[in-house]
């Protein structure tokens, strides 16, 4: 089952000829979720043949416009091009507002249902669900109120050894009892369960971690995740501008993976004066060796 990250943006603030503000879209089991939206994101989209449509969920982290204001754009291209199912968006409370009034005053009206789920300031909780996947957010330490998102996978059903199937001659109930996580028990005697299920896969989870200062306690929320993105808007040399601008530095970013012992690292949301990111990757691996930028069009694998 596929679960992988697609970059689509990674600079800060201002979009450059090289780098679009942020947006990445997470693809599990061949569905997209997509999370922030800032300027030319459906053009990211088309660039790297994805196929907008068939999202169903975004994820807006916060109200700053390097993050959502692709948006608009988006929603009434998915209007024009005949949308008719629904689609959700999840975000801080005041996007459903500045969305309506912008499509109040431009006189647009959608051919397809618009969910909105506001996440008010500070929660942390489950806020979307299927039969694969779940996904909860996290409070930063930003300038207006801002959502991380951690993406999870399901615990995968059990898997029943056929070699146990033709040994023990199981019944259609007794397989079903096993799946169940039920043990199969014959005239007093149970049949050893290691021998009836096959290991399960591991599951994986994704951490986005939009804008925020360095905050130690976020090491525990994330605690082992396989892929963690956290911003890392300046360099260390400028770690009172990031301070002052609750960004975090390479560094920093860095130390919340070594901290929160995850599996890999990637740093994006670079400030525009930064024209090539190596040094950036560099000072980060002095902490977290396990560290990559946020490549726009490549894909990270989970």
């Amino acid at each position: 089952m596929d679960f992988k990250v697609l970059i689509l943006g990674s600079n800060s603030a201002i979009p450059t000829l090289k780098r679009n503000p942020s947006a990445q879209l997470v693809l599990f089991n061949q569905t997209p979720y997509l999370i922030d939206c800032g300027e030319g994101t459906q053009l990211q989209l088309r660039r790297y043949k994805q196929k907008f449509q068939k999202i169903r969920q975004i994820f807006i982290s916060h109200l700053h416009g390097d993050h959502y204001y692709g948006l608009p754009g988006l929603l009434t291209s998915m209007h024009l091009l005949g949308r008719e199912k629904e689609l959700s968006v999840y975000g801080p409370e005041g996007l459903e507002e500045i969305i309506r009034v912008n499509f109040k005053h431009s006189k647009t009206y959608l051919r397809y249902p618009l969910k909105f789920i506001a996440l008010k300031e500070g929660s942390e909780e489950y806020i979307y669900e299927d039969e694969r996947l779940k996904v909860r957010s996290l409070a930063l330490d930003h300038r207006v109120p801002t959502f991380g998102f951690v993406f999870e996978e399901k615990a995968h059903p059990l898997k029943v050894n056929k070699e146990a199937i033709t040994k023990y001659d199981l019944s259609i109930e007794e397989i079903l009892t096993i799946k169940d996580g039920t043990e199969v028990n014959r005239s007093g005697k149970t049949i050893p369960k290691n021998e009836l299920i096959l290991e399960a896969a591991k599951t994986r989870n994704y951490a986005y971690c939009s804008d925020t200062a360095y905050q130690e306690e976020l090491a525990d929320k994330i605690k082992g995740v396989d892929l963690l993105y956290h911003e890392a808007t300046f360099m260390e040399d400028l770690k009172d501008r990031a301070a002052e601008t609750y960004h975090s530095t390479a560094k920093q970013a860095a130390t919340i993976a070594m901290k929160s012992e995850v599996k890999k690292l990637l740093i994006g949301h670079f400030s525009t004066r930064y024209d090539e990111i190596e040094p950036m990757v560099l000072e980060a691996k002095e902490v977290f060796e396990n560290t990559e930028w946020a490549k726009e069009g490549k894909f990270f694998e989970l």
